[in-house]
């Protein structure tokens, strides 16, 4: 994919967000998925009283994304109402580096999204585990 439009794709994650199932935290957190051909895949987080059966609405959208056979990806927005913007967790961070190597990540707070921060997956995650079959990208 050529150039492609990031306030589109940080707009997306903040339609996303609206859809954030988070009764304890109330820290709701979307997310958009941009594939090489040029689809946006959305996410939001879920939370659960079993904490640990939360998941991430970066990983939400990228399961969503591959579930629906999609192996290519050049972005992923995470938005969410926190000074900076939301950093991925973890867990977010080697699915990335996992699934989306190459991957542009941005992120903004929900009240400021003109102020969007950019990073790379490797930026994010420099020593990921890669021990893995190679299947996107």
């Amino acid at each position: 994919m050529g150039k492609y439009n990031e306030s589109e794709l940080v707009q997306a994650a903040a339609e996303a967000r609206k859809h954030a199932v988070a009764p304890y935290s109330r820290f709701g957190v979307g997310a958009a998925l941009l594939t090489k051909s040029g689809k946006i895949i959305t996410g939001a987080n879920v939370e659960s009283a079993s904490y640990g059966l939360t998941c991430c609405a970066e990983r939400v959208a990228l399961f969503k994304a591959l579930t629906s056979g999609h192996r290519n990806f050049v972005a992923v927005a995470v938005i969410a109402r926190s000074k900076g913007g939301p950093m991925p967790c973890g867990a977010c961070r080697q699915l990335l580096a996992e699934y989306a190597p190459r991957a542009k990540v941005y992120v903004a707070d929900s009240r400021a999204l003109d102020r969007v921060r950019e990073f790379t997956v490797r930026e994010l995650l420099p020593a990921a585990f890669r021990d893995v079959p190679r299947i996107c990208d």
